[in-house]
C-alpha cells in the first residue's frame, strides 16, 4: 500500500468539493434530517466557499492517496482562520475525513500526524479540534491519540444546534 499526502491547490477545487460532500454525507446522514444535512452541505461546500478557504493564508488542505487513489482529506487552521479563538499558540484540525472504502487502514492517523508535524513546524503549543458529541468512534480515536476534552462549542447542522466537544493535545 503506497500512501501519499499532497497539499491542495485551487486546481483541486472540484475534487475537494466532491470528497467533502461525499465524506461528510457518509459520516452524518444517519443522525441528521435530510433537510439539515442538505442545508449544511450547500453552505459549507459550495465552490465559492471552498475557494475562499483555499485562499486563506492561515488554512491548508491536504489530500491523502492510497495507491494513487484519493482516500481522504485534511483541513488545518492557524491564527484567525481557527473556527474558535484558541490563541496564537494553537493549531486547529478543522476537518479530517476518510472515504468509507478506506476506513480502518490507519489513514486518519496519517493525516493527524501530518497536522501535528505542521503544528510543530509552526512552533504551536497545542493542537485542537471539535468533534460532535455523538461521534463516539471519533472521540475514542482522538482520546487514544492523547487528546483530552477541555470545552465545547455550538455547531449548526442546518437549523439544528449541535454540540461539538473541543479536544486538545499539548505538544512538546
Amino acid at each position: 500500500m503506497l500512501i501519499d499526502i499532497k497539499q491542495c491547490s485551487h486546481e483541486d477545487l472540484a475534487e475537494l468539493q466532491e470528497i467533502s460532500i461525499e465524506t461528510f454525507n457518509d459520516t452524518f446522514k444517519e443522525q441528521n434530517t435530510p433537510e439539515n444535512l442538505t442545508a449544511y452541505l450547500q453552505r459549507a461546500f459550495h465552490l465559492e466557499q471552498l475557494d475562499k478557504e483555499l485562499s486563506n493564508r492561515f488554512s491548508q488542505f491536504f489530500f491523502i492517496y492510497v495507491d494513487k487513489e484519493l482516500a481522504g482529506y485534511l483541513k488545518v487552521n492557524t491564527n484567525e482562520a481557527q473556527s474558535e479563538n484558541m490563541g496564537d499558540e494553537s493549531f486547529e484540525v478543522e476537518r479530517i475525513y476518510i472515504r468509507r472504502k478506506f476506513q480502518g487502514q490507519g489513514l486518519g492517523r496519517y493525516l493527524l500526524n501530518k497536522a501535528i508535524e505542521i503544528a510543530n513546524e509552526k512552533n504551536k503549543a497545542k493542537v485542537w479540534l471539535g468533534v460532535w458529541e455523538k461521534n463516539e468512534k471519533a472521540i475514542k480515536f482522538y482520546r487514544k491519540l492523547g487528546f483530552v476534552q477541555n470545552g465545547a462549542h455550538s455547531f449548526y447542522m442546518g437549523d439544528e444546534e449541535q454540540t461539538d466537544l473541543i479536544m486538545v493535545k499539548s505538544l512538546n
